[in-house]
């Protein structure tokens, strides 16, 4: 069991920068694989990021390729997302997961999630 929730979140302006944490409770954070999903009013939640459980390989949505940067702290039970060069195409709630077994772009196929945290990018 993992027990998620994510900090960081508000408002900043087009170009700022803001770095979400997801911190983790639970014994098998150290090997579940995490990810960065959002979710934009009226809109599908989307992939973001994610990351192995080693911190070995990370992947990103081709949207934020360059300007976001998923991290790790294992000793720490906690994951980072940096965002940098941040648009108002970005605003959404941003919500992290876990997964002792899937690695990946599919929301679906995690076990566990945090309860979100908004982010707002005004123009």
């Amino acid at each position: 069991q993992v027990q998620l929730v994510e900090s960081g979140g508000g408002l900043v302006q087009a170009g700022g920068s803001l770095r979400l944490s997801c911190a983790a409770s639970g014994r098998t954070f150290g090997s579940s694989n995490m990810g960065w999903f959002r979710q934009a009013p009226g809109k599908e939640r989307e992939f973001v990021a994610a990351i192995r459980w080693s911190g070995s390989s990370t992947s990103y949505a081709d949207s934020v390729k360059g300007r976001f940067t998923i991290s790790r702290d294992n000793a720490k039970n906690t994951v980072y997302l940096q965002m940098n060069s941040l648009q108002f195409e970005d605003t959404a709630v941003y919500y992290c997961a876990a997964s002792t077994i899937y690695y990946g772009v599919y929301a679906a196929l995690y076990d566990y999630w945090g309860q979100g945290t908004q982010v707002t990018v005004s123009p």
